[in-house]
């Protein structure tokens, strides 16, 4: 069982920033895909991105790539969100989730991940 907590949401105007933070217990992180999800009220959960084990390789929704960067730390089991020039539009509850074993690095459906957080509320409003 892998117990994941994320923190570093809050209110933020257009164009700010915030940097989100997940941290991991449980699971060998090191070896572990890990992955950033939100929902906004009345939407399915949504990929925002994706990060392989060393943090060499990255994958971006459309909607984000080249505002949000994901990044880890392994040696304190820490995946982060950078999040730049924010819009309305992001506002969201933010989860973490682990790479279901096994699962396609080109799968980021929900399904293909196996323990979430339980999300930090992103706002960004004037």
């Amino acid at each position: 069982q892998v117990q994941l907590v994320e923190s570093g949401g809050g209110l933020v105007q257009p164009g700010g920033s915030l940097r989100l933070s997940c941290t991991a217990s449980g699971r060998t992180f090191s070896t572990t895909i890990m992955g950033w999800f939100r929902q906004a009220p009345g939407t399915e959960r949504e990929f925002v991105a994706t990060i392989n084990w060393s943090g060499s390789i990255t994958l971006y929704s459309g909607s984000v790539k080249g505002r949000f960067t994901i990044s880890r730390d392994n040696a304190k089991s820490t995946v982060y969100l950078q999040m730049n020039s924010l819009k309305p539009e992001d506002t969201a509850l933010y989860y973490c989730a682990t790479k279901r074993p096994g699962s396609l690095w080109s799968n980021q459906q929900p399904t293909s991940y196996d323990n979430w957080g339980q999300g930090t509320q992103v706002t960004v409003s004037s």
